[in-house]
């Protein structure tokens, strides 16, 4: 079976909420496709929505070595780091990622969602305040959202 059949299958067990056949397909690629972005991307679904927040971050580091323009490795990488309670190791790793990931509003989003956590409460508003103006619906997602307890007032 080709590459694009082999995705698409996965793509599908996915949607059936199947993982292990979505992670079956994944592996059955030649193993130079398994560490392109549109197979990595993949994975990485299957293996956040498992919870399963080491190996997720062993894909992010994958993607990021392949292709490090790209947010994804970037923004979930920390997301994995700060469930596993790392979450200055998470802030350290935005704030390490390509200058045009500062455009994505998840970026900020997520960078204050560390700050609050680790207490920097001014940095916290400020990195809110730009994913806000970025992306009005983040404001709603931030009034759920129990990283931010310490700026509620703000929010």
């Amino acid at each position: 079976m080709g590459v694009d059949k082999i995705l698409l299958a996965a793509q599908g067990y996915i949607e059936l909420d199947m993982p292990e056949e979505a992670i079956r397909e994944l592996d059955s690629l030649p193993v130079e496709d398994r560490q392109r972005e549109p197979a990595l991307q993949l994975r990485l679904f299957v293996i956040m929505r498992s919870r399963q927040w080491q190996r997720a971050l062993d894909v992010c580091e994958a993607m990021r070595s392949a292709t490090p323009e790209i947010v994804t490795g970037y923004i979930h990488g920390a997301f994995c780091l700060h469930e596993m309670g790392r979450t200055a190791e998470a802030r350290k790793l935005l704030l390490a990622a390509p200058s045009h990931l500062r455009k994505e509003p998840t970026y900020h989003y997520n960078l204050g969602c560390y700050a609050a956590v680790l207490g920097e409460l001014e940095e916290a508003r400020h990195h809110l305040t730009a994913s806000f103006e970025l992306d009005k619906k983040f404001r709603d997602i931030a009034l759920q959202d129990p990283d931010l307890r310490s700026v509620k007032d703000f929010l």
